[in-house]
């Protein structure tokens, strides 16, 4: 689907069709160029209209490409990621699209998969708010582009609930699903370092004006954006040292309750070690001094000396302090 919007006479509309004579340079007007999932024949815009590099425009359609900012002539090319909200709600957290930027003197052209949150709300407010296309492309993609990295902390602060719930979780539960959350949340941790570590050094570029299109001003807004990923990134680190503890804990927990089940077997089977010699000696088919009182004398002895024997035994256990 292709949506255009221009930006005329300090009025914003939406466009049926492509006017060219907007892409000139001397034109006063500022166009945006929406293709959310483009097909095919709507890819041509790029490639005849735009006539945009074959590189970039093989990159903005394939499925998954590396975040980068490129100065081609005319125009900046921009790859960035967002939160891919429709795979956050099916559990797959910090799932990100592609949104590929095109950027030049008097237009902006972005390409998606059509799940672009950021995008769907400017969008539908660029009618009725005007400055967001009149302050001009760049503008607009700064805005954008600030949109997406807001849109990390809700997910962001979502782990780190999750991380709280672990920690607690550690030292009152013993269910086996516990290991699999935290294998689960450090996934999830290291797909976010992924995700931030790279459009961090892309968001620096622009703050750093590497690219004539950035003005100094624009500078100054893209610094802002680059500090919010640096302190996501910052985030991710932190929540990488937590899970790594909360998983030491976890194995520790484990360990020391194998370990209380391993010693109540030993003082067990260490109990029972005598009581099975004792009766074992009785039991065997051998002449045997004669006992006073007979034979149910015998069993009575033999019954209180391995209850002695036993009570005897855990005291010694206990004065050691083994149990």
């Amino acid at each position: 689907m292709i949506s255009i919007f221009v930006h005329r006479n300090g009025q914003t509309e939406q466009a049926s069709s492509l006017d060219r004579a907007w892409l000139k340079p001397a034109s006063t007007a500022f166009v945006w160029v929406d293709l959310a999932a483009p097909s095919i024949p709507e890819s041509l815009l790029l490639s005849e209209t735009f006539k945009f590099h074959p590189l970039s425009v093989e990159d903005a359609m394939s499925g998954t490409q590396y975040p980068k900012a490129e100065a081609y002539d005319g125009y900046l090319y921009v790859i960035l990621h967002g939160i891919d909200f429709r795979a956050a709600e099916r559990g797959q957290a910090f799932a990100t699209h592609d949104v590929d930027f095109f950027l030049g003197p008097n237009y902006l052209v972005t390409v998606h998969d059509g799940s672009s949150r950021s995008i769907a709300e400017l969008r539908d407010h660029c009618v009725r708010n005007a400055r967001l296309l009149g302050d001009g492309p760049v503008v607009l993609f700064h805005r954008i582009v600030d949109a997406m990295v807001d849109h990390y902390a809700p997910e962001v602060e979502k782990l780190e609930d999750r991380l709280d719930a672990l920690e607690q979780a550690i030292f009152e539960s013993t269910d086996r699903s516990l290991a699999k959350g935290i294998l689960t949340a450090k996934r999830d941790v290291a797909s976010l370092r992924r995700i931030v570590a790279p459009q961090r050094d892309v968001i620096s570029r622009l703050a750093r004006r590497e690219f004539v299109d950035i003005s100094t001003e624009m500078s100054f807004r893209f610094r802002d954006v680059y500090d919010h990923l640096v302190r996501i990134a910052d985030d991710a680190l932190i929540f990488q040292d937590r899970l790594t503890g909360i998983l030491d804990a976890h194995l520790s927990v484990v360990s020391n309750q194998l370990n209380e089940v391993m010693k109540v077997l030993a003082v067990v089977a260490t109990i029972f070690m005598p009581l099975t010699l004792v009766t074992g000696v009785y039991g065997m088919n051998m002449p045997l001094p004669h006992f006073p009182g007979g034979d149910a004398a015998q069993f009575w002895w033999l019954s209180g000396s391995s209850a002695v024997l036993v009570v005897a035994m855990l005291a010694a256990f206990r004065r050691s302090r083994w149990i």
